[in-house]
């Protein structure tokens, strides 16, 4: 058998160890988006590699970046840092190990791929920004996509608690949810299925969606958003079936306190003998120091491990022990039916995302995803807190099937939703799962948060129009209930009449309709409410304000905005904006309402939009079969150079929350397109 796999590799690498370009056409519609044609998977891996090094190189490199080590001799301390965290959990040496675990296929994918962007920085030397990057190979590419998944999955939360300091990750990397919504025949008006794809990422940096279609003779047409790095779209729509990614919250990764030896500081207990920590340096090149810096590193039959004064910790990490969650994306990818795609996630390899699901033949379906490990069960261990690592009842080394998460398949209700909230929440009332049948180690979510309790408003027993379901997606409204960790009823109850100079505040305030417009001047003073509050009260335990928090945040807003704007009488869009280059345009959007924004410091008072709503797709499977019906906006559009026509061409669709037309037909693709070309051409 391993001479048999053997033979298939050699023998699927030296079919595609020389791509042709030529082979591979690059077809640009109207808004710029790539559509990538040719006869191979591995040749369209090429193509995305080589279309997206031509709108964002930049962004591209620095995922490259990662996997070679060299973050620290580009961006100095900070990507030194992201460089100590790949070598601590022995990313690569995990990517060596593993490496012919995975399929001959999905190999000559990645072989694809990276030799696309080796070639678009040999072509364009002057636009690589740290020589020694390129060339990249596979295995450095894998690094940088297994460490990327891990930061989704919590590492960047869990080291810098254990050390006590911010450890840096990667630039730009918040990602901060996403919606999700599905309907079938016994919901839709029309007797189709419906999908929205609604992602809430930053605009901008590696884990901004970046939209494309990529089209093979081998069974692969699919379009949506992908990552820049990524040879694969992430989510999005096939002919048959397509799927939206939510960020869920269950507990993807354990920490574990070492009982370390008195007389012996590199010795931990385990299961009644002293046995030594693993060591190693992890070798750190630095911006502006010539010399290679070396970082003790450890390593614990529970995983990376580091040294404090508050005692010696190990991390456990689900995400850095499989490396095939991008195979697994590229099954889903080419699946052509529910069973093909339910066999794809049966891999168990994409260790996070709530994944929601429709497809052509009226099937709907959600899973809370994950690479959930088989926890000891009792309850003399919290696994939400720090675990003994003394002991082998606590060292988990098994995963569960994808028959034991969380999930749905074409609930009577014809519905199925998610907004980063609770997977037993996730129709109607009646069709729910029961939480209590499910592992409680297991950490799954359990709330509302203020977007599903909006939809709960905004989804009755009627059924529903395709209109009326771009309206869901697109809805400013806070729900009667508010659901944010800080209660603000005390702001809403004060008596204006006892507070002369705050009394227009809190008199508009009171009076807001909720609604997240660009022209509402309550949802101007909720912003700055917003970012104070959470700021004031950011770590602490959820409660509602006093009455003098109240007073004390009334009276900050008011005095920001008469330092930074002169008077109190602002709207929204006055103080939020949404950014391209030297555009900045009034924006709408607040915290978790269904089109979210959050924002930072901008300039003059502004404040700048760095995440939230994004990339939107919505997709109509026809009851009689064909092609799906898609449309779908970015924030910006598909360029991130300044002089290119589609650099903000979507931005104003975007604010107007409007669409385009998009499709998976190669022959209208190539009939419309903008420009055809191949990979190199001038």
């Amino acid at each position: 058998m391993k001479f048999l796999v053997s033979f298939l590799l050699l023998l699927t690498t030296s079919v595609y160890s020389q791509i042709n370009p030529s082979n591979i056409t690059i077809a640009r519609d109207s808004f710029g988006v790539p559509h990538i044609f040719a006869p191979t998977d591995p040749e369209v891996a090429y193509g995305i590699a080589w279309a997206h090094a031509e709108d964002d190189f930049g962004t591209l490199q620095t995922v490259a970046q990662s996997g070679k080590g060299m973050l620290g001799k580009v961006l100095g301390k900070k990507g030194a840092e992201a460089d100590y965290v790949v070598q601590l959990l022995r990313i690569r040496k995990t990517v060596d190990e593993q490496w012919n675990t995975l399929s001959p296929d999905f190999l000559a994918l990645i072989k694809g791929y990276v030799a696309g962007l080796n070639a678009y920085a040999k072509a364009h030397h002057k636009e690589v920004k740290y020589k020694k990057v390129f060339p990249l190979n596979e295995r450095e590419y894998m690094t940088a996509v297994v460490f990327s998944i891990s930061l989704f999955c919590g590492v960047e939360q869990a080291l810098p608690q254990i050390l006590g300091g911010k450890i840096a990750t990667i630039p730009g990397f918040n990602p901060q949810g996403s919606n999700a919504f599905a309907m079938n025949a016994t919901k839709t008006t029309t007797g189709e299925s419906f999908l929205a794809i609604n992602a809430h990422q930053p605009q901008e940096g590696p884990v901004a969606f970046y939209e494309a279609h990529l089209q093979s003779e081998q069974g692969w047409n699919m379009l949506g958003g992908l990552f820049p790095g990524g040879c694969l779209i992430f989510h999005g729509t096939n002919e048959n079936l397509g799927w939206a990614h939510t960020v869920n919250y269950q507990d993807k990764l354990d920490v574990f306190q070492l009982e370390m030896n008195p007389v012996n500081k590199n010795q931990y207990k385990f299961d009644g003998e002293w046995i030594d920590l693993e060591k190693n340096k992890a070798k750190l090149k630095v911006k502006g120091i010539p010399f290679t810096i070396g970082k003790k590193i450890y390593w614990s039959k529970y995983g990376a491990t580091v040294k404090t004064d508050k005692g010696v910790f190990s991390l456990r990490v689900p995400a850095t022990m499989d490396i095939k969650a991008l195979e697994q994306w590229y099954r889903m990818n080419k699946a052509k039916n529910f069973t093909e795609f339910y066999s794809a996630l049966s891999m168990t390899s994409l260790p996070m995302f709530n994944i929601m699901y429709a497809d052509r033949y009226d099937t709907i379906f959600y899973i809370s995803n994950g690479k959930i490990p088989v926890r000891n069960a009792d309850p003399k261990y919290n696994w939400k807190s720090t675990v003994p690592g003394n002991t082998s009842a606590t060292l988990w080394n098994t995963f569960k099937p994808v028959t034991q998460l969380p999930q749905y398949v074409n609930p009577l209700s014809g519905y199925l939703y998610n907004t980063n909230h609770s997977p037993f929440l996730a129709t109607d009332k009646k069709y729910n799962l029961d939480k209590y049948k499910f592992e409680k180690n297991d950490g799954y979510e359990t709330y509302h948060n203020n977007r599903s309790q909006r939809v709960t408003e905004l989804i009755n027993t009627d059924k529903v129009d395709y209109n009326t379901f771009k309206k869901i997606k697109f809805d400013q409204q806070l729900p009667k209930e508010l659901k944010y960790t800080y209660g603000i009823d005390s702001m809403l109850n004060l008596n204006a009449i006892d507070y002369p100079a705050l009394k227009d505040l809190i008199i508009t305030l009171q009076s807001w309709d909720r609604k997240a417009i660009a022209n509402s001047k309550g949802a101007a003073i909720f912003l700055l409410i917003y970012d104070y509050v959470s700021k004031k009260l950011g770590g602490t335990a959820p409660r509602e304000l006093t009455k003098s928090e109240s007073i004390e945040t009334y009276q900050y807003v008011y005095d920001y905005m008469m330092q930074n704007f002169g008077k109190t009488d602002l709207v929204l869009g006055d103080i939020q904006k949404l950014v391209r280059g030297d555009d900045a345009r009034p924006a709408w959007g607040l915290p978790d309402v269904l089109t979210a924004e959050y924002t930072a410091p901008y300039k003059q008072g502004m404040r700048k939009i760095i995440s939230g709503d994004a990339y939107i797709c919505f997709v109509r499977y026809p009851k009689n079969g064909g092609l799906p019906i898609i449309e779908s906006v970015n924030t910006f559009g598909a360029s991130m150079h300044p002089d290119s026509p589609h650099y903000k061409d979507q931005m104003a669709m975007f604010l107007n929350q409007q669409t385009k037309p998009m499709t998976l037909d190669k022959d209208a693709v190539l009939k419309n397109a903008e420009r055809i070309y191949h990979p190199g051409e001038k």
